[in-house]
């Protein structure tokens, strides 16, 4: 299979997709890729064309162009334009039109939400990551200090000329909404490609939807996070973007208490009084902009702030669990199916429904451009290895799938006949190749199986790569202890545990 990479979303859970079918006459048809380690994240692509050659040209000029901005934006890398920019002589200094952009968008957001959003903001988080590291919290002379230096001016712009000019030495970072940005632009050149009549793109859960095309779009539930978790909320969104916000997957351990990555640049302290912030807007970069902020500010003061960008919508979950949502969330919304799940035991040893099998899954990291994600199926099979349940299948082009041998003979028949629902997934950015799965005991006909012995099995395949097959044999009538399975040229590792839902 291949080495391809670059951009938060990734492995996409499609299941039963309709790339299967060919429609007797030459429509456009949704053609998947999904990458690896790209800003960081995870990214997939979406693209609704009429051949598979013109998707490619449309996804080659989507990575083209987030590659480009990259070596701009980076403040990761020391190469880049803005690095450079940063750490060079202080004097105005001519920049690229796209970093002066950003800047410039920094330098409304910072006044539009009252302090809330500033790229200096890297002077409180690093000092908790410092004080982490040295497992203690910092002093209120230090945070004091931090947020003096926040409240000062960094630097100062020239628009007729297109210069910055670099005024203190305050370490900063173009997070927040860049990827937002990064993510328009690269949609931008995918649908200026002949052919291509739509594209959804989700880097590490913001996603842009453009052309003729609604997407169904999964809020994910901060409290079940797990990559096929019932969502919080779906959404029908056409020609918008929504950016999700939150604590629940980055943080840092600083004292024994788990403190967000988000921090609060007025005050020096980090943010938790919301743990998940989704906006629907018209633009990426307000809807990046503002799911950030109201991660800082009172579900009030985002209220107010919402109101300042025509069109915007959003949904909060704050720390004691409260849904706050503006008044046109709900004409997005799909509304949720009001009858309970209905669960069936087919014994009385059966599963008990108050349990889960839980599988972290680490792929490997490939340091090269633009390297795909890879395949991978997760499923169970019996005593006598008859299919259980598929739990989750993940790829890009089904002609590849034959490759993922065990998988193919178990399920692919299944897969060819399933139907051809596609949503997309919005929620707080993850580290790249990170992923949480769970089993809850039932079997593809949605009943609770009976305890006893079952094999859990992990194939992982790459275009140009390599073919992995991971087993575990666990028996379920008796207490399952933690495990580990030894990673491979795919995965670093995988942790197995039996747990009581949350």
């Amino acid at each position: 299979m291949k080495n391809l990479k670059y951009a938060s979303y990734g492995l996409v859970l499609l299941l039963f997709s309709s790339s299967f079918i060919v429609p007797a006459k030459r429509s456009a048809k949704v053609y998947v890729s999904n990458f690896e380690n790209v800003l960081g994240t995870s990214l997939e692509l979406k693209v609704f064309a009429t051949s598979q050659q013109q998707a490619d040209v449309a996804e080659n000029a989507a990575m083209n162009k987030i590659a480009q901005l990259n070596k701009i934006l980076s403040g990761y890398d020391a190469s880049s334009e803005f690095s450079k920019w940063l750490n060079g002589e202080k004097k105005a200094t001519k920049i690229s039109p796209e970093l002066f952009d950003v800047l410039s968008l920094f330098d409304k957001w910072r006044i539009q939400s009252n302090g809330a959003l500033d790229a200096s903001a890297e002077v409180v988080g690093k000092l908790w990551k410092d004080a982490s590291k040295q497992n203690r919290q910092p002093s209120p002379q230090e945070i004091a200090a931090a947020v003096v230096t926040v409240k000062k001016q960094h630097w100062m712009l020239n628009k007729t000329n297109l210069t910055a000019l670099r005024l203190d030495d305050a370490p900063l970072i173009l997070n927040s909404f860049t990827k937002s940005y990064v993510i328009n632009k690269a949609c931008e050149a995918a649908l200026a490609q002949a052919g291509v009549s739509a594209m959804v793109m989700n880097m590490g859960g913001d996603i842009v939807v453009r052309g003729t095309h609604t997407e169904q779009i999964q809020v994910s539930n901060p409290k079940a996070d797990a990559e096929n978790d019932a969502p919080i909320s779906k959404l029908m969104i056409s020609n918008k973007a929504i950016a999700t916000s939150g604590n629940y997957r980055r943080g840092e351990l600083v004292n024994g208490q788990w403190r967000s990555h988000i921090v609060d640049p007025r005050s020096g302290m980090p943010a938790d009084k919301v743990i998940s912030a989704t906006v629907v807007a018209d633009n990426a970069t307000d809807a990046g902009a503002l799911a950030t902020a109201f991660n800082v500010l009172t579900p009030d003061e985002s209220k107010s702030l919402a109101a300042t960008v025509p069109h915007a919508e959003y949904m909060l979950i704050t720390s004691e669990g409260k849904r706050v949502e503006s008044k046109g969330w709900k004409a997005m919304e799909i509304p949720a199916a009001e009858q309970p799940e209905k669960v069936n035991m087919i014994a009385d040893n059966s599963w008990d429904p108050n349990y889960e099998l839980v599988i972290k899954l680490e792929l490997r990291e490939i340091e090269q451009i633009r390297v795909h994600s890879p395949y991978v199926a997760i499923w169970v099979v019996d005593k006598d290895k008859k299919p259980v349940r598929n739990i989750v299948l993940w790829y890009r082009k089904p002609k590849y799938l034959q490759d993922m041998g065990s998988w193919y003979d178990a399920y692919y028949s299944k897969l060819s006949d399933g139907d051809a629902s596609i949503s997309s997934t919005t929620s707080a950015t993850r580290p790249a190749g990170r992923y949480t799965i769970k089993w809850d005991g039932k079997n593809d006909k949605g009943d609770l199986v009976k305890l006893g012995n079952y094999t859990l099995m992990i194939e992982v395949a790459r275009e140009h790569g390599t073919h992995q097959l991971m087993s575990q044999d666990i028996n379920f009538s008796k207490p399952v202890k933690p495990m580990v399975l030894e990673g491979n040229a795919e995965v670093n590792g995988v942790g197995i545990d039996y747990v009581k839902k949350n």
